[in-house]
């Protein structure tokens, strides 16, 4: 029998709202034993069944969702009509050839991720309570993708975020199944690269920029371009595929630069696109004083918060980035600018940007904002789900 966890009155408003979670202060009484990562089913103070999810007491967020309905038993039967309905909603809605097939809460697999490279899968588990359904959440993912004639070649577990350690759990990388080789030859928007899904940032690629680095590609045809925090190079590879002139791309990662060298190299671009190692926010101001202008100027950084406490200081590194950007961007250049930290709101970004603005007197007209490609689901009420703000910008002069 599971345990029954019933809430405070007046909480449990995000799963009320159609979120996932329930954090500790949320709960007043629990009824029954159960182990962390056991399923348990969660009533509203009155008693009313509000659905069945795991829980772990590591976490703060003491409960995630799988399901709204009580009877709902979590048996191989459920997960596979997840995992099918994740592949299907891919296969409407994105190119699949890389694609991200599950994106945890946004498809109702609470902190479980899984990558596609071509014939690879990478997975990320990343709650206490997935860990018991990950083997068979990826032996029915490679059944129901077999079915649609896509044999898998192999799979590669990158569970190694900090985000375990608040689980209770242990880092792990390492092969689920047969070893094979880790480097993957990918094709989006028709530019070629090389993922290491072993070494590469989170599991190997960033595929969540897709749509966002081809809507770049019609701007930067014959234009002198800067791609900053260019990581694989993927923004200077797809300026570079559409025709730009000239694409420096910037990182203070050596290894992330070698990996774009060797994308360049692939794609036939080394002419034309060039990277270094730089420190971005040290480089811009160094540009600056030699005079450079850009036709576009692409801002990609890393998430400069975390967390809500650090928002503030992620405020100050977005406004100065975007500052220095704008100031190497030519009267009726370009400026593609963006956020991944879900903490780091749309209005709080656009107020930032404005305030940067403003500073390097620039005017901005807004060609157009974006969001993470679509294999990443943003779901309403998880608020987690939405955090890729991707703005671009015409900079004019203030004359």
């Amino acid at each position: 029998m599971s345990a029954i966890v019933t809430l405070k009155k007046g909480e449990g408003r995000t799963i009320k709202a159609g979120g996932m979670w329930i954090f500790d202060n949320e709960i007043d009484t629990i009824m029954g034993s159960f182990e962390n990562g056991d399923i348990v089913i969660v009533h509203d103070f009155d008693g009313y069944p509000m659905g069945r999810g795991f829980i772990n007491t590591n976490s703060k967020i003491r409960i995630r969702l799988m399901t709204r309905h009580v009877e709902q038993e979590i048996d191989e039967e459920f997960l596979r009509m997840r995992v099918q309905r994740a592949w299907d909603y891919r296969k409407t809605t994105v190119d699949t050839s890389s694609c991200r097939v599950i994106f945890g809460e946004a498809d109702f697999l609470p902190g479980f991720v899984v990558d596609k490279y071509e014939d690879v899968l990478v997975v990320q588990c990343l709650a206490l309570g997935m860990e018991q359904f990950k083997l068979k959440l990826v032996e029915l993912l490679k059944e129901i993708l077999a079915a649609d004639g896509i044999p898998i070649r192999g799979v590669y577990e990158r569970s190694d975020a900090n985000e375990r350690k608040k689980e209770g759990l242990p880092k792990v990388k390492n092969f689920i199944g047969e070893s094979f080789d880790t480097n993957i030859e990918i094709v989006e928007n028709g530019v070629h690269y090389m993922v290491d899904v072993v070494n590469g940032q989170k599991t190997g690629f960033f595929l969540d920029q897709k749509y966002n680095r081809l809507a770049m590609q019609r701007i930067c045809k014959g234009k002198k371009v800067l791609d900053c925090f260019t990581h694989m190079g993927t923004f200077a590879l797809n300026a570079g595929i559409a025709g730009a002139s000239d694409v420096t791309g910037l990182d203070i990662s050596e290894y992330a630069i070698e990996q774009a060298n060797a994308n360049a190299r692939l794609n036939g671009l080394e002419n034309t696109v060039h990277f270094r190692c730089a420190n971005v926010l040290d480089e811009l101001p160094k540009l600056a004083a030699a005079g450079e202008q850009y036709d576009v100027v692409i801002l990609d950084p890393p998430a400069f918060t975390k967390s809500r406490e650090a928002t503030k200081n992620a405020i100050k590194g977005y406004r100065e980035i975007n500052m220095k950007g704008l100031k190497l961007v030519k009267d009726g250049g370009y400026l593609a600018t963006c956020s991944c930290s879900h903490f780091m709101t749309q209005e709080l970004l656009a107020k930032t940007i404005r305030e940067a603005a403003r500073s390097a007197h620039k005017r901005l007209r807004q060609v157009e904002f974006r969001t993470q490609a679509p294999d990443h689901p943003i779901l309403w009420a998880a608020d987690e789900s939405y955090y890729l703000k991707f703005y671009i910008f015409q900079v004019v002069e203030e004359k």
